[in-house]
């Protein structure tokens, strides 16, 4: 066979039964969080499934759901690890086999793709991680006869990952063709640096209902030219923090807080936010003054806002509803409609994106926000607003679907946005007046407090 090896030292071939689950509490520790992190990941790049769909504590995947507290946050770290630097873990073993794995032998790549996650990027002893895998592969009636395959590999790559990974990753492109192709096109000065920071794991932002400066001192953080507060990587949950319980704010990327600040005025005014959950920007609406309507078509996603909202204090209507079956006879002064779209400006948090989108859903996207927008401008009252965002990179879901909107609606323009209410942020403004940040903005020499989501946002008004 490729490459081979002996089994780690004292451990012996036992039998195993082919039928039925294995009892979890009978396993090896750490086994089940390994088993659980292959499953995911083959759900992810075999069949496009949505990481935050596969991890939600509720409604996830049973092999995570089922898992103690630190073993589904062992399993988050080897995914958004694995997923982030995949094209390099397939080049490296792909680079200690004599012969390319089999072609059928899916479950086995995801073995190793787990393994390999932790001996190159995570505090994980390798010991431990070869030791689990070699387990996990013998304990799987498809792998078992690559047990000695998985262990030689991963010991071997163990041993040599100081010289080999920095040559495998400097040769080796980071996202899959589609992604980077449609990226260095849109992004031809800046494709470098985007790809770069994109395998970084992101700061966490947050929106203060007041005193960001204060609240940056409390939390060690900075703030950013949007107002949001970043506090860089946090080793425990968000929800721990000083301020969280009173609702003093909400993790939000600077990004995302844009478009709810684009409005010229808000106190006051019937706001309708369109796509509202999970609520951040309804949440903006609501602190500045208006009377805000959120919508969303997921009764899910819809509690979930509820639940924000009544941790942070803010009394909105809600309704369930699809935004293009909204019905508002009287209109309303403002419309944000932050649209469904690829997402592939928040890679960097979703590092899945890549692997579960493609091409063909950035232009079906753009036809799906194209109807909306067009819904959407009809429940604006006469004088108003409407504030188009999305977080895709992608022009075609971005400025070109408006410039479309634009020929085909002639009594509306684009309201410029203003750069002086943006300091520091004046690269992000077209020469249209259109707001279009990406991953390499905000640059700081520690990447853990660099860069921003990629996002698109504009004005539109009657003219």
């Amino acid at each position: 066979m490729v490459l081979t090896g002996a089994r780690p030292e004292g451990q012996r071939k036992r039998p195993h039964k082919s039928r039925g689950r294995p009892d979890p509490s009978n396993l090896k520790p750490g086994l089940a969080a390994r088993q659980a992190a292959s499953r995911l990941l083959s759900a992810v790049t075999e069949s496009r499934a949505s990481l935050d769909g596969l991890l939600d504590p509720a409604g996830g995947n049973p092999a995570f759901t089922g898992l103690g507290d630190q073993d589904r946050l062992l399993v988050r770290a080897i995914l958004l690890s694995a997923l982030r630097h995949l094209q390099v873990i397939d080049a490296f073993v792909d680079r200690l086999v004599d012969n390319p794995l089999p072609e059928g032998a899916k479950a086995l790549r995801q073995v190793l793709r787990v393994g390999a996650a932790q001996i190159l990027y995570l505090d994980v002893p390798d010991r431990a991680a070869v030791d689990l895998a070699v387990t996990q592969a013998d304990s799987d009636p498809r792998n078992r006869r690559f047990a000695g395959l998985v262990n030689a590999l991963l010991r071997r790559m163990a041993r040599e990952k100081d010289v080999l990974l920095p040559e495998i990753t400097a040769s080796t492109p980071d996202f899959p063709d589609w992604f980077e192709s449609r990226l260095r096109s849109a992004y031809a000065d800046h494709a470098d640096a985007i790809l770069a920071i994109l395998s970084e794991p992101p700061a966490i932002d947050l929106t203060v209902k007041s005193d960001a400066d204060g609240w940056a001192a409390r939390l060690g953080g900075v703030v950013l030219p949007t107002g949001s507060v970043r506090i860089g990587r946090q080793e425990g949950p968000v929800s721990g923090l000083e301020g969280f319980e009173d609702g003093a704010w909400w993790v939000q990327d600077a990004a995302a807080s844009i478009p709810a600040q684009l409005f010229s005025r808000l106190e006051g005014l019937d706001i309708v936010d369109l796509c509202a959950a999970p609520g951040g920007k309804t949440a903006q609406l609501a602190l500045a003054g208006a009377r805000v309507t959120a919508c969303d078509q997921s009764q899910t996603r819809l509690e979930r806002l509820r639940g924000n909202l009544a941790r942070l204090g803010f009394d909105v209507t809600t309704q369930l509803t699809r935004a293009q079956d909204l019905v508002a006879p009287e209109g309303f002064d403002g419309v944000l409609l932050d649209a469904p779209c690829s997402s592939t400006g928040t890679v960097r948090r979703h590092p899945d994106i890549p692997y579960t989108k493609g091409a063909e859903d950035i232009m079906r996207l753009a036809r799906v926000q194209r109807d909306l927008l067009d819904h959407a401008s009809g429940l604006v009252r006469p004088g108003g607003e409407l504030v188009f965002s999305n977080c895709s990179l992608d022009p075609e879901e971005g400025e070109e679907m408006v410039a479309g909107f634009l020929t085909d609606h002639p009594a509306w323009s684009i309201r410029p946005v203003d750069a002086a209410r943006w300091p520091g942020l004046e690269t992000a403004i077209t020469a249209k007046g259109e707001i279009r940040t990406h991953p390499a903005m905000l640059g700081n020499d520690d990447p853990r407090l660099a860069g921003l989501d990629g996002f698109y946002a504009v004005v539109l008004v009657r003219s």
